[in-house]
């Protein structure tokens, strides 16, 4: 079963940069896309998916939302992937999750049955 562990939140000043990272074992990602969602305090019932990358081919995806500050990649040596976050803004405080098991490239969260621990973001003066 897929095993997913994010790190790399905290606390940063509108306007820095955060590098997300999620570790990823146990399953063979190869066919499969991998994704970063989000969900902001308050807001228990709602996520947003953020970005997502099919392992093989590179391909990715990166909701509007956060386009041109946002990019996700991936090291295929060591199964991991990153969420790059730029000119933070205090809307993109969240706790953010690495998920995997979608078959194809997709920003629906629920084509993703593996999921981490999640990493705190917060984004203030």
């Amino acid at each position: 079963e897929a095993q997913l562990v994010e790190s790399g939140g905290g606390w940063v000043q509108p306007g820095g940069s955060l590098r997300l990272s999620c570790a990823a074992s146990g399953f063979a990602f190869d066919d499969y896309a991998m994704g970063w969602v989000r969900q902001a305090p308050g807001k228990e019932r709602e996520r947003e998916f953020v970005a997502a990358i099919y392992w093989m081919s590179g391909h990715t995806y990166v909701a509007d939302s956060v386009k041109g500050r946002v990019t996700i990649s991936r090291d295929k040596v060591n199964y991991r992937v990153y969420l790059q976050m730029n000119d933070l803004r205090p809307e993109d405080t969240a706790v953010y999750y690495c998920a995997t098991g979608a078959d194809h490239l997709s920003p629906v969260e629920t084509r993703y049955p593996y999921w981490g621990q999640g990493t705190q973001v917060t984004v203030s003066s």
